[in-house]
């Protein structure tokens, strides 16, 4: 495996050439740290049959991948990743997970992500070709930013495999071999993913194949004023009847997702202190809200108390 490690660097070097690194062999993204003067991070990244691994350890900071960083790659790549010791708070697809000590969770790089490690962590990231990982897992979106716990299904011992992948050496095993191994881990977390959500899955495959077209369109599009099930109808080739009954197996409309969505993103900047030098409506604004009144009603409704007062609160906590 090849071994990169920001500890020779001085200062602030490191959280800027940590970030540069991950941008050019993993995915684009921006990093930062929570002590920009004392950043320490390690990279470990291996190919393993039809799996890159990627071992990860470091500090508190944050990594998040923004719409900017997306570009319309030609082939789709999933992620899962491992937190092997450590926590983070790991949000994607709407959802808000919490990774403790041998948990999972699936991602893919299409959609925007943010993954705040809050304490010194070791995380190790596999990542597979989405033809790869549909051969064992037929639907994956419908798992991306979902928690698989420790010790549900075969995740232990998925994580077992992995942690003994990334000390293996790739060259002691032949491609041939390389490639069953990869694909048994493959086998093992899609197991895990089938017990954990063994209610979901049984549903209906085209609509849950449509639920996570859409839920990554608004994703993608969570910004823009215009976005409403209209629009989203329209650009999927959707009737709208049809989009409101894809929703349906959810419980939450198409307009009260996004609504959900975008306060959400707003409260995780509002609390964030790298945006304390911008305005409550400037940030509202940036995330779709054309209406500061109804962006605090909205806001107070959902976190009980009005953004500012949201504000003041997290930073005094």
């Amino acid at each position: 495996m090849e071994s990169w490690s920001v500890s020779s660097l001085p200062g602030r070097a490191k959280a800027v050439a940590w970030s540069d690194f991950y941008s050019e062999r993993v995915e684009k993204v921006s990093i930062t740290p929570a002590d920009q003067d004392g950043c320490d991070a390690q990279i470990r990244i291996g190919e393993f049959g039809p799996l890159r691994i990627m071992q990860m350890t470091c500090g508190r900071c944050s990594i998040d991948r923004a719409p900017h960083h997306i570009e319309r790659a030609s082939g789709r790549v999933y992620s899962l990743i491992y937190q092997v010791r450590g926590s983070g708070l790991f949000a994607h697809y709407g959802h808000d997970t919490q990774l403790t000590a041998g948990a999972f969770t699936l991602c893919h790089g299409e959609a925007p992500y943010a993954y705040h490690l809050q304490e010194d962590s070791e995380v190790v990231m596999v990542r597979v070709p989405a033809n790869v990982l549909k051969e064992h897992l037929p639907s994956p979106d419908q798992f991306c930013g979902r928690l698989l716990p420790a010790r549900i299904g075969l995740t232990e011992a998925a994580g077992i495999l992995i942690s003994r992948l990334c000390a293996q050496q790739a060259n002691e095993l032949s491609a041939d071999f390389q490639h069953r191994v990869g694909r048994h881990l493959l086998d093992m977390i899609s197991t895990s993913y089938a017990i954990a959500f063994e209610s979901e899955i049984t549903s209906s495959s085209n609509i849950s194949a449509w639920h996570s077209r859409a839920k990554l369109h608004i994703e993608q599009h969570l910004r823009k004023p215009d976005l409403s099930p209209c629009t989203i109808a329209d650009k999927l080739k959707l009737s709208p009847r049809y989009l409101r009954t894809i929703f349906a197996s959810s419980e939450e409309t198409v307009s009260a997702y996004i609504l959900r969505r975008r306060l959400e993103e707003c409260a995780r900047q509002i609390e964030d202190p790298r945006w304390h030098g911008h305005s409550i409506t400037q940030i509202a604004f940036s995330w779709g809200f054309n209406s500061a009144p109804h962006f605090t009603r909205s806001f107070r409704d959902r976190y009980g108390v009005p953004p500012r007062r949201f504000r003041t609160l997290r930073a005094s906590a």
